[in-house]
């Protein structure tokens, strides 16, 4: 007869307990079975906020009911445990049920920890905790305006997101400490955090004591320590997690004198009999709030009931990596160790809201910790020098400010991890795990890898770290590493680009005929079709092309939120007459649209129906605007200077030369987006150091840079050539963009790209100087052929009765227009109806 193991509590931790489990053969040496308090299966709550838009609860589900009763798992739902006697190992529920056990396993995990405020009883103050809070919370959002989190932690930022994505429109964050995030950054961090989420319209207040919520039976607003007072008719209280172990002291078990069942070890409560895991459990006066220690608690409480070598749990390194509401932070571990006990190097941009700072030991050797905040795709590599006690370059700064390819690349620093470095923490991965299964069980690919070690399938953020040490494992062992572009072509990029070439296709049809197999997919006809308008510049939405292009290419325009779209005209160099400015607010005036001047030194207009998009475009061109190609992986803009036009500082006509240079590449198809910009002296105003390509301007001509972009990664362009003439810097930058083009991988901008490349810098400064590749003649005249077969895609548009009676939202009544969108005002202006007020 089975034993029977009985867990309490079907969150992630429990679930992931009874996936262990299975996965050791348990399910044939136990009877399971899994009491859960909500109404439905384990759901991950690490991405909650999701549920406000980007998932739903089934894609946010761990596992239908259907993988329960296919491993023979008794689940009951909606029926807590409520007594527990371990002197007969049985137990309670509130239906009813006595269960009896011989294991249980206790997780509980945490609620919320609301602290003990007047009025906190009040309607429309709510908890973050479960899918039923956030549907109370989307139920009041849509008759309040002004939100307030407490709580400045991981939680409250989360919180605080999804206020946002409700459509709040004003938010606050309340912070008890004197900085954001107290126990993962520092106040230098903090400060540049608060200005990122300042940006995205949240207003954050540190040492802030709420003494009352006020108002009638609902919240009307807040009242602080300090006097101040906040009018707020929504609040979330996101200040803390307290360990559910209410159960556990009924049962008898020791807890901690601030909470938390206490565990040894083994997990074991004070009871050899009875585990805790997760959130509820206290391992040497620590409570751990993140998923992956739970996980690591599952698998040991897990090996040890099957009777298989297990080993302690002995704490957990609490480095974290997340993107709070799209801002990167990061700490990794001892962020807060000081001088003299160590040597400081930080990093700050508080223009692009950057802050990196580490912390090195005296003696230069090691990496004890840092913190890493708007740019954090470090932080893999830091965390595994740290934590394998890797040595350091000569120059530690290295670390943060970054080394470009070659010996210093990704794929070769993650090769050097001892075979004992844990790659992914969620699902404690080694690097041995990996090697094995690609060398020993020829898992050769990424997926194959999440199938058979479930890497990459908690948090994901380990999964650029994967990818490198998988090629490197496949170079390593004299594999082909291909990266061939999906299922239906057996070809690299590279490889169909030379191809389509040679054969002269010039449609994704002919392509997948001659060269793929299948119908082909949603990757692969974005990335032919972009290899398609590099080689020969055609019309995108000519039969035969239109199909295959993404989504925003099919319309010729950027679908925006509410389903309108932008109309972005060409602005060469930022330079507009008065007439054409005259022309675009007429247009905008006619057909409702907002506007808006971009840091790209255009403008934008916004909320435009589909059908009206030839007509705007019809007027725009008629004075004489081209597309700006917004919507296309193609040239941007170049932005500039007034240079020696008007500026007094300046030494080049930046605003000529950022004209050529845009009309030059205008149109031009690229695996990624293009930005540029042209400065007239070494002031920086058009910020060109964090462009594609950039150009500055010296005494004696040009100094062009290359491979840099702002964004969510922002990274510095290098220095390729100096003091050039104008004529030269426009061969090197042809030489540049095509073998970029020719070269770089599906949707990959150019500083990975040059990340990516071995040799690095050097190599390609040996290909677009010196020509170490005897190309750069053919590239420059096919440069020329590309630009002399320019043609602006919405003037042919709408001259082309074909491709213009696409743009309509009801085919058999072209002249209706979409009735679901609204917009209400803004600022003299409009704007689209939040979605959650259209849904109504």
């Amino acid at each position: 007869m089975k034993q029977r193991v009985v867990v309490i509590g079907n969150g992630m931790v429990g679930y992931k307990f009874c996936e262990k489990l299975v996965a050791k053969g348990g399910n044939s040496q136990f009877e399971i079975v899994v009491f859960g308090e909500e109404p439905r299966p384990a759901y991950d709550r690490v991405h909650l906020s999701a549920y406000f838009g980007e998932k739903t609860i089934e894609e946010l589900t761990m596992a239908p009911l259907s993988w329960y009763a296919e491993n023979e798992i008794t689940l009951h739902l909606s029926d807590p445990v409520t007594d527990v006697h371990p002197e007969s190992k049985t137990l309670s529920t509130h239906s009813g049920l006595k269960v009896n056990y011989d294991y249980l396993i206790f997780a509980t995990g945490s609620a919320p920890f609301v602290p003990a405020i007047a009025g906190v009883e009040k309607d429309g103050v709510f908890v973050y905790r479960t899918i039923e809070d956030l549907d109370m919370m989307k139920s009041h959002a849509a008759k309040a305006s002004v939100g307030a989190v407490i709580g400045g932690g991981l939680l409250g930022l989360e919180a605080a997101k999804a206020l946002l994505d409700l459509g709040i429109k004003e938010t606050h964050v309340i912070e008890f400490a004197p900085r954001l995030m107290p126990r993962q950054i520092d106040q230098s961090g903090s400060d540049i955090l608060k200005t990122k989420l300042g940006e995205l319209g949240i207003q954050i207040h540190c040492n802030k004591n709420t003494q009352e919520i006020t108002g009638g039976d609902a919240i009307e607003g807040m009242s602080f320590a300090d006097g101040e007072k906040l009018i707020v008719d929504m609040l979330v209280i996101s200040a803390g997690i307290k360990p559910r172990d209410e159960l556990a002291k009924i049962a008898g078990l020791e807890v901690g004198s601030r909470g938390g069942i206490l565990v040894n070890d083994n997990l074991q409560t004070s009871d050899p009999n009875i585990y805790a895991i997760g959130e509820c459990a206290l391992h040497e006066h620590m409570i751990y709030g993140l998923v992956a220690p739970g996980y690591e608690m599952a698998d040991i409480v897990a090996a040890q009931l099957v009777g298989k070598e297990s080993k302690l749990f002995t704490g957990f390194d609490m480095s974290t990596k997340l993107k709070l509401i799209g801002v990167d932070v990061a700490s990794f571990g001892n962020a807060f160790v000081e001088e003299p006990d160590c040597q400081t190097i930080i990093y700050e941009n508080k223009s692009k809201g950057i802050y990196k700072r580490i912390n090195i030991s005296n003696d230069k050797k090691l990496l004890l910790g840092g913190i890493l905040i708007g740019d954090a795709e470090q932080y893999n590599m830091l965390l595994q020098t740290t934590n394998n006690k890797l040595p350091i370059p000569e120059n530690p700064e290295d670390l943060i400010l970054g080394s470009r390819g070659g010996e210093g690349s990704e794929s070769s620093g993650v090769m050097s991890l001892p075979d004992e470095a844990l790659i992914c923490s969620c699902e404690a991965v080694t690097k041995g795990d990996l090697c094995r299964e690609v060398i020993e069980n020829g898992n050769n690919t990424v997926d194959l890898l999440k199938k058979s070690t479930k890497a990459c399938t908690g948090c994901g953020g380990c999964t650029p770290l994967v990818k490198d040490l998988l090629q490197g494992i496949m170079k390593s062992q004299g594999m082909v590493v291909r990266n061939e572009i999906c299922e239906h072509f057996k070809y690299t990029r590279q490889e169909i680009l030379d191809l389509v070439k040679i054969n002269a296709l010039k449609t994704y049809d002919e392509v997948l005929d001659t060269f793929g197999h299948g119908d082909g997919c949603e990757t692969c006809k974005p990335a032919v079709s972009s290899i398609l308008a590099s080689l020969w510049n055609d019309n995108i939405l000519t039969k035969g092309k239109d199909t295959a292009q993404d989504s925003n290419d099919r319309f010729l325009a950027n679908i925006q939120r509410g389903g309108t779209y932008s109309v972005v005209p060409r602005i060469p160099g930022g330079e507009i007459t008065p007439d054409k400015l005259i022309v675009i607010g007429e247009v905008a005036k006619k057909y409702g649209l907002y506007t808006k001047i971009t840091g790209g030194q255009r403008i934008d207009l916004f909320g435009a129906h589909v059908g009206d998009l030839p007509n705007i475009w019809e007027e725009l061109i008629a004075a004489g605007f081209e597309s700006g190609h917004a919507y296309g992986k193609s040239l941007r803009t170049v932005k500039s200077c007034v240079g020696t036009t008007w500026c007094r500082f300046g030494v080049q006509d930046a605003v000529s030369f950022a004209i050529e240079v845009e009309n030059r590449y205008k149109g031009l198809r690229s695996p990624h987006k293009l930005k540029s910009a042209v400065s007239g002296c070494i002031r920086e105003c058009a910020e060109a150091q964090s462009k594609d390509f950039g150009i500055i301007a010296t005494e004696k001509g040009w100094n062009l840079y290359v491979c840099g972009n702002g964004g969510s990664k922002p990274r510095h362009a290098e220095l390729i050539a100096t003091d050039v003439s104008s004529e030269m810097c426009i061969k090197l930058i042809d030489r540049f963009l095509m073998f970029y083009i020719k070269t770089a991988e599906p949707l990959q901008r150019t500083a990975p790209w040059l990340d990516k490349m071995e040799g690095g810098l050097a190599y390609l400064k040996s290909v677009v100087l010196d020509d170490a590749l005897g190309q750069n003649a053919l590239w420059e005249a096919e440069m020329d052929t590309l630009v002399g077969a320019y043609k602006c895609e919405w003037k042919e548009a709408v001259e082309t009765p074909e491709i213009r009676k696409r743009f309509v939202h009801f085919v058999n009544a072209p002249e209706e227009k979409d009735p679901t969108i609204a917009f209400e005002p803004l600022r003299d202006q409009i704007k689209a109806q939040d979605w959650n007020a259209v849904l109504k």
